[in-house]
């Protein structure tokens, strides 16, 4: 086979330089991977060239009789696929003879684990996601090293793709239809115990014992016990065409109610996965091939497979020029114990900072413990924590009288009251009490970071860092430097933020820094629409089948009357009257009705896990002028005006790139991730596809006559260059 036809990385390594081969003793080959080009080994073409040679010269017949796999260390085994090659490819058919490629590699490892008295060892550890998986089911048995960084999956539909290098049908022939379905579809990685419950894995041992382990299960001095599975499961279920196709036709009507038809990886996967167990192996990866190459060089993939990419590129943010990483905070304190201050302090102290929370309230510092211990009890409950993490992450945070114990702590974080004085008060008194290296971040979501610095001892210390509600499922924080902040505090935040499990993005201090500037006019335009007739839930309901996960009246619920109409103000306040805000939800906030938290907005909260359409909500529209709209245009209304406000953004230097525009959009408002952030859906209607929806827009009589519309909706300069 000529692996040249094939994608190459920048740097080809020499031919066999990628996987060793030794014989530490009779019988037994051990094959490393070791790819000299990458420090992270990456399943490239390179590679499997230098997996098929290495296999070629392993012979049964000349006496070998056993076979270890293995990473260069045991808790580096692969990372899976290479990304970047998913991101360039372009040629369907090239796609296709590629995969079919590594499935003959494969399929050489598996008939090898079949040879009489043959035994093939894949010995795991750290990350074991997609393509490194797959490789280690061609194997006879999956060794884990017992280690909180192992973690094994097939992640391939998160990226728009499938598991095509066997993983449909190895998996499912493993631990059957209902459980592959499930953890293909979800895409979770699992910890190595959760993964040998499931009978991913054959054997657990610790790191330190992986190699010596994996030598004495491939020579037969050892048995790995896998877990069988019942003849139920694999006659009733896997292989029974009618159970079959009962699962398929649920799956299917699941899987489109939560993704809308959005996500063709998802519905290509699910026959496949179904009718594994009952289908050959030659059949399986023309099936399998045939899906990657559709998928792999659709819009779909290559707009996941950037986000991913602006993921792992924000990790980077915490290290130097040097690729040093910070260190991660050890000692954390947080002061304002409310609905923020309580969120942010429970999540350091289950991420393993010791944090100490205080406020003027002792009994919202009471509450917020009781949130935290209820919280990681949950967690406990569903084994997201082994019992002693639990008590650990209880023992993390204690209440603290004032700004008691504060002098120990490595990062203060305030989530005060939206009141410049008061921040600028309490960080005074904070800067007197802690070291002059400690980081001082303040939770503003509209105030100058600059601003709340301003007198500071060291303001080069001070940031932003703006979290969302609810603090522990948003996945971003925005990072705000002020105008002294140094690259080192920028750098700490990020560790800090990483150490959270979150994703970072650096926005300038501007009003309403990133996320809400673009969530500004979004919202107001949904308002608008509602004031003017048109029905609520078809609004809802439009924005969601667009992509977005909640309708905006949903989210407006969700965020709270009150906190929406305090941001609209700050936002009208900085930029004038492309951000006039709407009216309508001033007699309810007057009266007390303020969404979610008060039980009632534009749905009844009566019932938390399923709200309804509040039913007095004909009262609110002031006219019937828009109830004949199209969802298209309800669409366009919405999402254009927050394109608009995106692209000022860039113009203005808010955000560094379009890259991180994306990122945040999708990871901070929850924008449409198939259609690749909001700046990747721009480009896909053309600067002059936007510039004309825009200006007809404008023109329309209901925005022609509204005080700000011509503003908002008036292409900026940016659709020019």
């Amino acid at each position: 086979m000529d692996w040249n036809d094939f994608p190459l990385p920048a740097e080809v390594p020499p031919r066999g330089s990628c996987v060793r081969l030794e014989r530490p003793e009779p019988g037994l080959v051990v094959l490393t991977l070791d790819p000299p080009h990458r420090a992270r080994t990456v399943l490239d073409v390179p590679l499997w060239r230098d997996l098929e040679v290495a296999l070629g010269g392993i012979d049964p017949e000349a006496g070998d009789r056993g076979l270890v796999l293995r990473g260069r260390e045991p808790l580096h085994f692969a990372y899976g696929a290479d990304v970047d090659a998913i991101e360039t490819v372009s040629d369907p058919e090239l796609v296709r003879s590629l995969t079919l490629a590594v499935h003959r590699v494969l399929n050489r490892l598996e008939r090898l684990g079949r040879e009489r008295g043959f035994e093939s060892v894949a010995a795991v550890g750290g990350p074991v996601p997609g393509g490194a998986l797959e490789l280690s089911l061609a194997c006879n048995t999956i060794l884990a090293a017992d280690d909180p960084s192992t973690r094994l999956g097939l992640p391939e539909t998160q990226l728009g793709i499938l598991p095509g290098w066997g993983g449909c049908h190895r998996l499912t022939r493993k631990i059957g239809v209902p459980q592959a379905l499930q953890a293909i579809l979800t895409g979770r990685l699992v910890d190595a115990r959760r993964a040998a419950r499931m009978g991913i894995v054959d054997r657990l041992t610790p790191p330190e014992y992986l190699e010596r382990v994996a030598r004495d299960l491939a020579l037969g001095r050892a048995s790995a016990r896998p877990r069988k599975r019942s003849f139920a499961g694999r006659w009733l279920v896997d292989r029974n065409p009618l159970a079959g196709m009962v699962i398929e036709r649920q799956a299917q009507k699941q899987s489109r109610a939560r993704t809308h038809g959005h996500y063709p990886a998802i519905e290509a996967v699910i026959p496949i996965v179904v009718r594994g167990a009952r289908t050959g192996r030659k059949q399986a990866a023309q099936r399998e091939a045939q899906a990657v190459a559709r998928l792999a060089t659709g819009p779909v993939a290559k707009h996941l497979v950037a986000i991913f990419k602006g993921s792992e590129a924000a990790k980077q943010l915490a290290r130097d020029e040097a690729g040093e990483a910070e260190a991660r905070p050890e000692r954390g304190f947080v002061i304002g114990a409310g609905v923020m201050g309580g969120a942010i302090a429970s999540s350091l102290a289950e991420r393993g900072i010791a944090t100490r929370l205080t406020d003027l309230s002792p009994e919202a510092v009471d509450v917020a413990l009781v949130e935290h211990r209820l919280g990681v009890e949950k967690r406990r409950r569903r084994r997201r924590l082994k019992p002693h993490e639990a008590r650990a992450a209880l023992d993390r945070l204690d209440p603290a009288p004032g700004l008691t114990g504060i002098a120990r702590a490595e990062v203060v974080i305030e989530a005060v009251a939206e009141r410049l004085e008061v921040k600028r008060e309490l960080f005074a008194r904070v800067a007197a009490e802690v070291s002059q290296d400690a980081l001082l971040a303040t939770n503003t979501s509209s105030l100058s970071v600059t601003a709340v610095a301003e007198g500071i001892p060291h303001p080069e210390r001070v940031v932003g860092v703006h979290f969302f509600n609810p603090v522990k499922r948003m996945p971003l924080v925005e990072i705000v430097p002020g105008r002294d902040t140094s690259d080192h505090t920028v750098r700490r935040a990020a560790a800090l933020v990483l150490a959270l499990g979150k994703t970072p993005v650096v926005v300038a201090d501007v009003r309403g820094f990133l996320v809400n500037r673009l969530l500004g006019p979004y919202l107001d335009e949904a308002l608008r629409l509602v004031e003017a007739g048109v029905e609520p839930e078809r609004l809802d309901r439009s924005l969601v089948d667009f992509g977005m996960p909640l309708g905006p009246l949903r989210l407006l619920d969700e965020v709270g009357f009150d906190i929406a109409d305090h941001a609209a103000r700050s936002l009208f306040e900085a930029y004038g009257e492309r951000m006039r805000p709407c009216d309508l939800l001033g007699a309810w906030i007057d009266a007390g009705r303020l969404g979610k938290k008060s039980g009632r907005g534009f749905y009844d909260w009566s019932q938390p896990k399923k709200p309804r359409l509040a039913t007095d909500l004909e009262r609110l529209a002031s006219s019937t002028e828009l109830a004949g709209l199209s969802d298209e245009k309800l669409v366009k209304r919405c999402v254009l005006a927050m394109v608009n406000e995106a692209a000022r953004c860039l113009e203005e230097g808010v955000v560094a790139s379009p890259a991180e525009l994306d990122l945040a959009s999708v990871f901070g408002i929850g924008f449409a991730p198939f259609r690749g952030g909001i700046w990747s859906y721009a480009e896909s209607l053309s600067p002059e596809g936007v510039t004309a929806e825009l200006e007809a827009l404008a023109g329309s009589p209901d925005l022609a006559r509204r005080p700000g519309a011509k503003e908002r909706f008036e292409p900026c300069a940016r659709w020019a260059s």
